[in-house]
């Protein structure tokens, strides 16, 4: 007998790769805080959570016309989640980054990645006790 662990796992294989894309998009804002005309961008989970179920998820599509550009393959899709902020009070300087927002966010997100770690850890453990047949 086999274990298919998309089975035994469900969806929250997906959410922990999902927060860890979140916390690199949350930390990006952060240390661009700064930096004049930067947009802040947000992952959604509920567009990705969609896109996911109904496996309409698609590479980035983007093409190189020069042999040095650099290949945009490992790039999140628009369409799955990427989303810019709307700010509350925008800086003169153009920048949307709100510290505090991003802070926040960061932290939210590190509770739910640490949930979802925790969930898949008990699985894990359980998976491991059902072959032990304890």
């Amino acid at each position: 007998m086999t274990i298919n662990f998309d089975n035994a796992l469900g969806i929250h294989e997906k959410a922990l790769a999902f927060r860890g894309q979140r916390a690199a998009v949350l930390a990006n804002n952060i240390a661009n805080a700064e930096t004049p005309n930067y947009k802040a961008r947000d992952l959604e989970f509920s567009a990705v959570l969609a896109a996911q179920q109904s496996g309409s998820q698609k590479g980035f599509a983007a093409s190189t016309t020069h042999s040095r550009h650099i290949s945009a393959e490992s790039l999140v899709d628009q369409a799955a989640g990427l989303r810019f902020r709307t700010p509350l009070q925008p800086a003169l300087d153009g920048n949307t980054v709100d510290a505090d927002v991003e802070q926040s966010e960061f932290a939210k997100n590190a509770i739910e990645l640490q949930a979802s770690f925790t969930f898949l850890n008990s699985r894990f453990k359980g998976l491991m006790t059902a072959l032990r047949g304890e």
